[in-house]
């Protein structure tokens, strides 16, 4: 398990990570289980990530210490169309990259989410809004690569316990990694305010790509021209962006359990699984006995 010296500067560790040549790359594991007290998220198997088209070898080498094995791609074939010379696919011996696009044809760049989603960047209900549509277009049944699915399932293997690292990536890893990040913890038994700060932490972790991203849709895109405060709403990483898209799964559905097994994303049986694999004692070696100091990271984004 990685130390504190291996963070980023200025970043608090756990639960980010450096790994050269990546963005906003974290642990979600180390947050505790509300229902079950001396109970954390396991740490060391689900990361979380930026794109990884500028890794450096020191990155990859970094990602080959922490055991990554699987890395899921959740950006769709038009993104690489449009982006590709400049955000290409990245793939290195030792990890097998899976093509996981949560929208199987459409662009769902940051640029185009703006476009899709004039309200994305107005706020919470907005935000809401296009995080069901994830929701939804990650688990339609037209989907074949069914990416939550696959990333769940593999969370719930009965034959490799604890699973095998993997790294959950889209464009700037803030909203259809953010997502599926806050599925697991959910389901896991984290608390919603827990879950939403975790979410927020894109917020710090995008830090030195932020202005730049900003720029690009005042400069690209005609609705965020005139409006850099839309431009930048859409780019940060508020906490009640999640905190009301939870709100909402509870109410629709009755809880993120009911909403995983109603979608089909899990069965009651490896919904049982996922979480015998990834909740454990928090002073079980393997979790290395730390804990994430929440409260005192939620101090930094004020």
């Amino acid at each position: 398990m990685t130390s504190p010296a291996t963070a980023p500067p200025d970043l608090p560790s756990p639960p980010f990570l450096a790994v050269p040549g990546i963005q906003n790359f974290r642990d979600t594991g180390g947050y505790p289980v509300s229902s079950a007290p001396n109970k954390i998220v396991r740490r060391g198997v689900l990361f979380r990530a930026a794109e990884p088209s500028q890794v450096t070898p020191e990155g990859i080498s970094r990602m080959r210490e922490l055991g990554i094995k699987h890395v899921y791609d959740l950006r769709s074939v038009r993104e690489f169309e449009k982006e590709g010379h400049a955000r290409p696919p990245r793939e290195w011996e030792g990890a097998e990259r899976i093509f996981a696009p949560v929208f199987l044809d459409q662009d769902y760049s940051p640029e185009a989410v703006a476009l899709r989603f004039r309200s994305y960047a107005s706020g919470p209900e907005g935000f809401k809004a296009a995080y069901m549509s994830i929701l939804r277009a990650a688990s339609a049944p037209e989907n074949t690569k069914q990416p939550y699915a696959s990333i769940l399932s593999r969370l719930a293997s009965a034959t490799e316990t604890p699973p095998a690292p993997l790294l959950v990536h889209c464009t700037a890893g803030k909203d259809r990694t953010g997502v599926i990040c806050a599925l697991v913890l959910s389901l896991c038994g984290v608390a919603d305010d827990v879950v939403a700060h975790e979410y927020s932490l894109t917020a710090l972790g995008l830090r030195e790509m932020q202005e730049s991203i900003i720029e690009r849709l005042k400069t690209t895109e005609e609705a965020f021209r005139d409006n850099p405060e839309g431009a930048r709403g859409m780019v940060v990483a508020v906490k009640e962006n999640m905190l009301t898209t939870l709100e909402h799964i509870n109410q629709t559905y009755g809880s993120v359990e009911k909403c995983v097994l109603e979608l089909g994303l899990l069965t009651p049986e490896s919904l049982a699984q996922l979480r015998k694999n990834m909740i454990v004692d928090e002073t079980e070696a393997d979790a290395s006995g730390l804990v994430v100091d929440w409260k005192e990271h939620a101090k930094m984004l004020l």
